[in-house]
């Protein structure tokens, strides 16, 4: 099994049944760049759940490798993975991305994915904003979501 890549919008999943939309979050609390704008226009539900969650975190699991799923139609699911501290790139800690939370995302989507028999759409998780390399994340995304059976469709803008 393999990523597929696709022209397109990942917010409008090509794909029939069950589908997760999985996208990266930082640990900020902050919603407005970025993939989450198009996540936003299609359904206000990700981004209210994201901030209450965010908002109520020291009664929640919030933080690093945490992952929120909030339903948005019958079919569709969006996955708020948090894989990204603050939202600069700092001298001393590079990129916002941070691999090993995105890692610890994909095993919580995968388990998620394969419970609701769902497959996985995103756009290149973590190489926007996130500053990430997808030479790193492709193979995340391998070992955690494609090796146990999950179709992930990976969306280039067209």
């Amino acid at each position: 099994m393999a990523i597929r890549y696709l022209k397109g919008d990942a917010t409008s999943p090509q794909a029939k049944g069950v589908k997760v939309i999985a996208h990266v979050c930082n640990d900020l609390g902050g919603w407005g760049k970025g993939f989450v704008l198009a996540v936003s226009r299609r359904w206000p539900a990700p981004e209210a759940a994201y901030r209450a969650w965010h908002r109520d975190r020291a009664a929640n699991d919030f933080g690093l490798g945490a992952v929120q799923f909030v339903q948005v139609e019958p079919y569709i699911w969006v996955a708020n993975m948090v894989a990204q501290r603050g939202v600069k790139p700092s001298r001393k800690n590079g990129p916002p991305i941070r691999y090993e939370a995105l890692d610890t995302c994909l095993g919580a989507l995968a388990a998620r994915a394969l419970d609701l028999g769902a497959s996985v759409h995103m756009p290149r998780i973590g190489c926007g904003l996130a500053g990430g390399r997808w030479s790193r994340v492709e193979p995340l995304i391998d070992g955690r979501l494609t090796a146990r059976g999950v179709d992930v469709t990976v969306y280039d803008a067209g």
